[in-house]
């Protein structure tokens, strides 16, 4: 797959709105994200502060939304992205199928909802992971648990039952999982993650678990788990008003970035954080002839 010139992930109005500028700037993109786009916004009963639109309702807006990418052939990729690693002049961007490399990246991944377990940034790399697929080598013959937010999690659980010498599933959603007979499913709610130098156990409201790793499949990541080094501030992202983070190349927009939590707002956030990208490519392209 040939190098993107930006990578986006999300599909709220920021991501959506990054991804039409971009395309209207002739840059090559890749958007990552669900092709409902934002839940926020089909549940949104009526919205009546943005330009244009009066009173429009959420799923008003998802349409018109959607309608516009399909006008523009812009594509969304749905696999889940776990993680983002800066390389230097590119990054790559992991999901649990493939690796792709982008030139920039734009973080429109919204606002995640709780904290992370106590134990769990601490052990990230250390036994603590967010993707089994990529991961699940790691623990060949080893005792893993994997913590599933939703159905999506189970084929990735059942990848690590052929891996693993025992797995551990803890469905925090309701209706039975669907695994094979050798993972063994506990309805127990995960309250920290112990170890040493490395993870030793998963300790949960009915005991502790000794395992050697950890998964945490969740359906959405904060930024700043998903992207080693970058810089947090409060529960967003740091950037300042060209919507650049602490990373060169890496952009971040919308509800992700801080309050208010507006749909107008994230779209021209998004508009923003496309054209500091577009910037920054032109910027090294210059630099790179001279």
């Amino acid at each position: 797959m040939a190098r993107a010139d930006i990578a986006i992930i999300g599909t709220g109005p920021a991501g959506v709105s990054a991804a039409i500028t971009a395309k209207l700037r002739g840059k090559t993109l890749l958007l990552f994200g669900s092709k409902d786009l934002s839940d926020k916004i089909g549940k949104a009963h009526a919205i009546q502060n943005y330009p244009g639109l009066p009173n429009v309702t959420g799923e008003e807006l998802r349409t018109a939304l959607q309608n516009h990418l399909a006008a523009m052939e812009i594509a969304i990729t749905e696999a889940r992205v776990n993680a983002v690693y800066a390389m230097g002049d590119y990054f790559a961007v992991q999901t649990a199928e493939t690796t792709c490399e982008a030139a920039t990246v734009i973080l429109a991944t919204g606002v995640v909802q709780g904290k992370p377990l106590p134990g769990e940034e601490e052990y990230l790399g250390r036994g603590v992971s967010y993707c089994a697929t990529c991961d699940a080598p790691l623990y060949r013959g080893k005792a893993v648990a994997v913590v599933g937010s939703s159905p999506a999690a189970e084929p990735e659980a059942a990848y690590m039952a052929e891996v693993a010498g025992s797995v551990l599933y803890l469905p925090l959603y309701d209706g039975t999982p669907d695994l094979p007979a050798a993972v063994r499913v506990v309805r127990e709610k995960p309250a920290a993650i112990l170890g040493e130098a490395t993870v030793t156990a998963l300790r949960t409201d009915g005991g502790d678990y000794p395992v050697d790793g950890v998964f945490l499949l969740r359906d959405a990541m904060a930024p700043t788990q998903l992207v080693p080094g970058l810089e947090g501030d409060g529960g967003h992202v740091a950037v300042n008003a060209k919507m650049q983070t602490n990373l060169p190349g890496c952009f971040a927009c919308g509800d992700a970035v801080g309050l208010p939590y507006q749909y107008i707002k994230a779209a021209g956030e998004g508009n923003v954080a496309a054209l500091s990208a577009v910037e920054y490519l032109a910027a090294r392209k210059r630099n790179a002839k001279e």
